[in-house]
């Protein structure tokens, strides 16, 4: 790489990411979790409140159904108002350009996806430099594709409600992914390229037979699928090229180890753990070493009463990656707000820094104060070997 990435351009050890998903729920309905959790009227207290937490960074979303409700015409009133108040507090954001939802009239499977995500992506760093020439840009272009590409396409959560169509699937998403990069650097090289896929291990059951542990090895193994034909390791008639690997983002969540078939999970909590499970660190350290690349924990937390536990794990096995001199150059606490789920919006997760008080509206944010003292310790087990460049900030 050359010099200029090999340091870290965020402003933050520790990040927050709002949940801004948009997309077509398991019933049809359009979700605006940006507007559901509040953030959209309540961004600038949202960001005050990160700052005694030491959190500069965040992860933000467009939602492009609603940026282009019109094929090529686009609105970017929203985006203008949450860039301006990140500029005017301090706060740097990483943008998803897709973080799960399409305009009406689109899908994957749609010939003209492609075009159209690239020349809304090019249109987006456009609008963006015209306004803050000379700041870093991080762009995540489709949030999580092994993920959405199995809803959609085997699972029929989201559009296009297909099964045993998953591979297809991905395919229209990385073929638009790769083609905004190549449109954004076009306009832009200095563009930089965050992914953000699950970081997931699948096990065969206990006693499997031999085609049970091939067939999870199989199935393991395609967790890498996406960021493979980005690379152009993979379907290199997508045109992905190594030149487009740059950050390397991964989600974790609780359970993110299960048993073959989606059974059931592997416990992450238990005095004596399961054999099959594998620490974080192992995991991280799998992925860093397949590319080589600088590497993010773009998403993790636990939904209730065991956020404390669980942001205490994360910090011991970063901080143990971090020791093995791996470029881990961020923990991002996603959602840093509660948010209600997709398909029952009327339940809550309760897995965020702040859980939502539903009585006031938009909804009040409300600490929860165990996670909030175990997060203070959590920064203090990673001080020692983050990178030099956050230590002012006394994360």
């Amino acid at each position: 790489m050359e010099s200029s990435r090999c340091h870290t351009p965020f402003q933050s050890f520790w990040w927050a990411g709002f949940e801004c998903t948009d997309q077509l729920n398991c019933f049809g309905h359009r979700v605006d979790l940006l507007t559901q959790t509040g953030h959209l009227d309540l961004v600038e207290a949202d960001y005050r409140q990160l700052l005694p937490f030491r959190i500069r960074t965040v992860r933000e979303g467009i939602r492009w159904s609603q940026v282009e409700k019109r094929a090529y015409q686009y609105d970017w009133s929203t985006v203008r108002k949450l860039l301006d108040t990140g500029h005017k507090l301090g706060i740097q954001q990483v943008w998803d350009l897709c973080h799960f939802g399409y305009p009406d009239d689109l899908s994957p499977l749609h010939p003209l996806f492609a075009r159209r995500f690239a020349a809304m992506s090019r249109a987006f760093v456009q609008f963006y430099r015209d306004l803050y020439p000379d700041d870093d840009l991080i762009v995540t272009p489709i949030n999580e594709v092994s993920f959405i590409s199995w809803l959609g396409g085997d699972a029929r959560g989201t559009s296009p409600y297909c099964t045993n169509q998953g591979w297809e699937v991905k395919r229209g998403l990385m073929r638009a992914y790769i083609e905004a990069v190549a449109a954004m650097r076009e306009i832009d090289l200095t563009v930089r390229i965050l992914t953000t896929e699950p970081l997931v291990q699948i096990v065969p059951p206990i006693d499997a037979t031999d085609e049970q542990i091939i067939e999870a090895a199989v199935a393991d193994e395609a967790q890498f699928q996406a960021v493979d034909m980005l690379a152009g390791y993979l379907a290199p008639d997508l045109g992905g090229s190594p030149d487009y690997l740059d950050i390397l983002g991964f989600n974790y969540y609780y359970n993110n180890q299960w048993i073959l078939g989606f059974t059931d999970y592997l416990p992450w909590g238990d005095p004596i753990p399961d054999p099959r499970w594998l620490p974080l660190r192992k995991l991280l350290m799998k992925a860093y070493h397949r590319y080589k690349r600088p590497i993010v924990l773009t998403e993790t937390s636990h939904p209730g009463e065991h956020r404390p536990q669980w942001i205490t794990m994360i910090a011991e096995e970063c901080a143990a990656v971090l020791q093995a001199d791996v470029p881990l150059w961020g923990i991002c606490l996603y959602p840093i707000i509660d948010r209600p789920d997709w398909d029952h919006p009327d339940h809550w997760h309760r897995a965020g820094l702040w859980d939502a008080d539903l009585t006031i509206d938009p909804p009040a944010r409300v600490l929860h104060i165990a996670y909030a003292q175990a997060l203070t310790e959590a920064q203090q087990i990673c001080l020692g070997v983050t990178p030099p460049e956050y230590l002012s900030l006394r994360l």
